[in-house]
């Protein structure tokens, strides 16, 4: 899309149905005085977000992110000024790629929806995701509007790495993907097929890995905006079309990042508002939290390259608010209360895997009947998963756990490769409260540890608030605590400390995690009448 005219710059995309200018001194479009200005603080979501593609949509912003083998997947994030977003829905409703996806004899942990591409069709007023799974192929969705339903559009057997879906001037669907080797295919005009693929530019090895494209086409000339992992930003600029020939420039390289103790903000996308000021959205690794969106403002050199602004030779912790018309409304907080009284999950929630759709259901609180038999939470079906708001914030959670039957294990965990626990089991006719340590994987994402119980304590009645506090700064391994209370008032420390690890290959950050599984037979269910999340 030519973000010179119409389609506002979006990240690549073609944005908005009507004619908005891209060009430099484009004429804005009539609409609300822009709001004053003022300030806004990086990270802009303190909450894992990674791989982001961004664009604009008239005077709406949208960005899409990695959830590996998180389902519902890609989620799509709304905003009306580049600040504060919500979580609008989803692009993939069901991870339906195999078995493993439904921990049926196999696990899909770290594999799933990796870095992807969202895009706007203006002559169809139809959104796009496009992403590989696995190495195999390439997944189309398609929504009119981002909420939903989104479904799928048809399947093509190049996997299109890290991609970035291009929707030109005139219509025609490009993509350019690949690591190190980068290539752009040209799609049939409906976007169910390929019709033509060629290599564009291969990596000098004194840059080494580039990858995580995203396609654009600014004032005529085509881009393809590419990450060093990471610690840099290069962009590829052709002015002979969407195949090239290239040339390179580097954005960022070892640039500082706007979190104490966490990483070079690189990969994700740029965008344009409607006054013509530009923005990239990058992510920070910030573990053990995950990889955090940031915003910084883009100017153009005079011959057509980008230039992130910097504060004080970094990328900074605040700038200035963009300048854009008046929200139409407040967005949905991401965090805050969930009495799970409505006809389906906030699109907040995501299950660890596919969930088995006949053992939750939602309407007078969340009810988890067991689904699994396991004494391992990594094969447990039907854990629902929050994540977690940085720097730190606190999860609460009321269980009613009345209908639990013998060796049921129910609770609230902080959930990656290196887990733990506080929650219940049942066992002889007796229920308990225990804080488990101890759940590990390896490498190769197989459990290594079930957990060990470290702390227990008696408990009557059928109600019990589980708290867990989650410490996400980065830079070091950070305790994560947990309490109990049988009041909802006073709570209890139970166990030590739990150190949550911050190594970068799980690529998710730790989560809140509600769980429900047995171990010695299905039946037993818990519900859960109230989740909160809060910050300091």
């Amino acid at each position: 899309m030519d973000l010179s005219w119409s389609h506002q710059h979006l990240t690549r995309r073609r944005t908005l149905a009507a004619a908005t200018g891209l060009a430099a001194g484009a004429l804005l479009r009539p609409g609300p005085a822009l709001a004053a200005a003022a300030q806004y603080t990086n990270p802009v979501i303190w909450q894992d977000f990674a791989d982001i593609d961004i664009m604009r949509v008239g005077d709406t912003y949208y960005a899409s992110a990695s959830t590996m083998h998180y389902s519902p997947g890609a989620p799509v994030l709304r905003s009306y000024d580049l600040v504060n977003w919500e979580i609008a829905g989803h692009a993939v409703p069901v991870l339906d790629f195999g078995a493993k996806y439904d921990l049926n004899g196999a696990r899909g942990y770290v594999r799933g929806i990796w870095a992807s591409s969202l895009a706007y069709r203006p002559s169809n007023r139809t959104f796009y995701w496009l992403g590989q799974i696995d190495f195999a192929r390439t997944y189309v969705y398609t929504a009119t509007a981002v909420e939903g339903p989104w479904s799928r559009l048809t399947t093509i057997s190049t996997p299109y790495y890290d991609a970035g879906l291009l929707v030109d001037t005139d219509d025609t669907l490009y993509v350019a993907y690949g690591n190190t080797t980068i290539s752009v295919a040209q799609l049939s005009p409906d976007g169910r097929n390929q019709v033509r693929t060629q290599e564009v530019f291969r990596t000098p090895s004194s840059v080494g890995t580039l990858e995580g494209a995203r396609f654009y086409k600014i004032n005529g000339q085509y881009y393809i905006f590419l990450t060093r992992p990471a610690n840099g930003q290069y962009i590829l600029k052709s002015s002979s079309g969407p195949f090239g020939p290239y040339t390179m420039r580097q954005v960022l390289l070892d640039l500082r990042g706007p979190i104490p103790g966490g990483g070079v903000p690189h990969q994700g996308g740029l965008v344009r508002t409607q006054s013509g000021a530009w923005y990239y959205m990058a992510f920070v690794d910030a573990y053990p939290g995950g990889r955090m969106p940031a915003l910084a403002p883009v100017t153009w050199t005079a011959d057509g390259w980008p230039v992130v602004q910097l504060v004080n030779g970094a990328w900074g912790t605040t700038y200035p608010s963009p300048a854009v018309p008046a929200s139409p409304r407040q967005v949905t907080p991401m965090t805050g209360v969930d009495t799970f009284d409505g006809t389906s999950l906030q699109p907040r929630w995501e299950w660890n895997h596919n969930p088995d759709n006949t053992k939750w259901s939602v309407g007078d609180g969340l009810t988890l009947r067991t689904a699994t038999v396991t004494h391992d939470l990594y094969w447990a079906r039907n854990t629902l998963t929050h994540r977690i708001q940085g720097p730190t914030s606190t999860a609460t959670a009321q269980l009613d756990h009345s209908a639990m039957r013998d060796g049921d294990r129910a609770g609230l965990a902080l959930l990656r490769d290196s887990s733990a626990w506080i929650g219940l089991k049942r066992d002889g006719g007796a229920t308990r409260v225990v804080m488990v340590t101890g759940l590990t994987m390896d490498g190769n994402w197989n459990t290594t540890g079930t957990g060990t119980e470290i702390a227990s304590a008696p408990v009557s009645g059928s109600r019990i608030w589980l708290r867990a506090n989650a410490d996400i700064r980065p830079g070091a391994p950070r305790p994560g605590t947990f309490s109990y209370s049988t009041d909802g008032t006073t709570f209890t420390r139970l166990g030590p400390a739990f150190s949550m690890g911050n190594d970068w290959r799980f690529f998710m950050g730790y989560r809140f995690a509600l769980f429900n599984h047995a171990t010695q037979a299905l039946g037993g269910a818990v519900r859960v009448t109230r989740f909160e999340v809060s910050t300091p």
